[in-house]
């Protein structure tokens, strides 16, 4: 209804100025064309005198009441460390260039009215003047040099690519519609390599599961970021042309099809310390849900984002992002709980180029594994915690005979034997309580001597070694369900000196 009103006040305004303007025609003709000439270049000169000073006026106190929303100031100050030169150069910008604003406008607006026409006033026509043309050439020639150093300084400084030796952080960004797909480096730092024909519902970057870089990638749902890190964000797009925009940290970037760009920027304030500043604006002390009241203030529900900031299409809108900015220790903390996008959706599907092996990520995860539980046994005291399991080792099902993927686990005790020379150990070999007790001994015994003749044909001195068969006699846990037999089927070694 409010809408309807609204165009019916338009389309009367509309009839009263064209019957204005045909009243203003009529009185015209009755006064005389030139008379009526007269009065109207006095009075559009008046009133564009009135509109000069009501636009100028207008415009400084847009300028000045909206500058925290529009113009980036208040408590919207960067959040990273090449942020404040961009903002000085944009000031610099607009303190030259509103100079040139008022001026011009104060005479385009002055002159309109000195200037209106009158009975006996000639136009005077000046054919040359090269002193004016040098002042006018000169002047925004020296300015725009000006601006264009500054602007090249800070081009040098902000668009700058990471030097050799340089600690950093390199993470990818990839525009989709409608959406961005988050990229992280696992433990090695380093991001795999893609192939866009390898882009399906499963592998939605293309990775290559052959470059063992890309193993321990992982596609987080959110962009987290470490203060004080200088971060390299690789910027690719999937279909069309968007645009990587962190508006807060002043990072913008296109990011198009086919062409990979990059942006290097360091954060320098994390969420919680803006938070800290906009609770000190009055803006920011109203409630972020206006249906409550009594709810969380803006301040309080702040958060950056990432954003496109190219139409792309419909569902545009939907490209936000949620960015935190956290202490290393919080980073780290995060980072332990991510999972490898391999592991997580690609590890035994079609896909998978280690389908009846180990992956080496796995290889490695099950050495630190490993490193770790050897560690914590030299250093205890007591014969429960120098007892290793070896999770993953291994035998045929009801035989004495080795896995082939039980090479792996094997490796690192031959490994920690070769390094700890003083160590000597004892392999033992358990079942769980199905079966015949005689026959589980006897299987507990051979596959206790088939790992110590592994590690023997391996390098590792048979002096230093002995294996024993315990049957079902010390199990971990109970033999009444599958998992516990499970448990309680298993090959260890306890460290007996070191």
């Amino acid at each position: 209804m409010t809408g309807l009103i609204v165009i019916l006040c338009f389309i009367l305004i509309t009839v009263i100025a064209m019957q204005i303007g045909k009243v203003t025609e009529l009185a015209a003709k009755i006064r005389g064309e030139e008379e009526s000439q007269l009065r109207s270049n006095k009075a559009n000169g008046v009133l564009w005198l009135v509109f000069g000073f009501v636009f100028l006026v207008g415009t400084a106190w847009s300028a000045y009441a909206y500058r925290n929303w529009m113009l980036g100031y208040g408590p919207h100050e960067p959040a990273s460390a090449h942020g404040a030169s961009l903002d000085n150069l944009f000031n610099i910008t607009l303190i030259f260039t509103g100079i040139v604003f008022v001026v011009t406008h104060i005479l385009l607006f002055w002159y309109s009215y000195k200037y209106s026409g009158k009975p006996g006033r000639k136009v005077y026509y000046q054919v040359h003047d090269t002193k004016l043309e040098i002042i006018w050439t000169a002047i925004p020639a020296v300015v725009m040099a000006l601006l264009v150093m500054g602007g090249l300084d800070a081009w040098n400084e902000v668009m700058a690519d990471i030097e050799p030796g340089e600690d950093f952080m390199e993470i990818e960004a990839t525009g989709m519609q409608f959406a961005w797909i988050l990229r992280y480096p696992g433990a090695d730092g380093k991001l795999g390599t893609r192939n866009y024909k390898k882009i399906n519902s499963a592998n939605p970057l293309g990775q290559v599961w052959s470059d063992e870089k890309n193993l321990d990638d992982f596609h987080p749902g959110e962009l987290v970021l470490p203060k004080g890190k200088k971060v390299r964000v690789r910027i690719m797009a999937r279909d069309v042309l968007h645009n990587f925009d962190l508006p807060h940290f002043r990072v913008k970037m296109d990011a198009v099809p086919g062409i990979p760009t990059y942006f290097v920027f360091t954060p320098t304030t994390t969420t919680e310390e803006y938070r800290s500043r906009l609770k000190e604006v009055p803006e920011y002390q109203e409630p972020s849900d206006p249906a409550d009241p009594d709810g969380p203030k803006l301040w309080e529900t702040f958060d950056f984002e990432l954003a496109c900031a190219e139409l792309c299409g419909k569902g545009h809108f939907s490209m936000r992002k949620l960015v935190r900015i956290v202490e290393q220790d919080e980073y780290d903390k995060w980072l332990e709980g991510q999972q490898s996008y391999y592991l997580s959706s690609i590890r035994g599907s079609d896909e998978d180029p280690y389908l009846d092996d180990v992956s080496p990520l796995e290889v490695s995860m099950r050495k630190t594994e490993f490193d770790e539980k050897v560690k914590n046994a030299l250093a205890s005291d007591s014969i429960q915690g120098k007892t290793v399991v070896m999770d993953y080792v291994n035998f045929e099902t009801g035989s004495a005979n080795l896995t082939e993927l039980s090479k792996y686990e094997l490796a690192n005790v031959v490994e920690f034997m070769n390094k700890n020379s003083a160590v000597t150990i004892e392999l033992a070999g358990h079942t769980d309580s199905m079966g015949d007790l005689k026959a589980n001994q006897s299987l507990s015994q051979s596959r206790a001597e088939a790992v110590y003749s592994y590690l023997s044909a391996n390098g590792v001195p048979t002096g230093r070694m002995n294996a024993v068969g315990y049957g079902p006699s010390k199990p971990l846990d109970t033999n009444e369900t599958d998992e516990g037999r499970a448990k309680n089927r298993r090959t260890e070694f306890q460290i007996l000196t070191q």
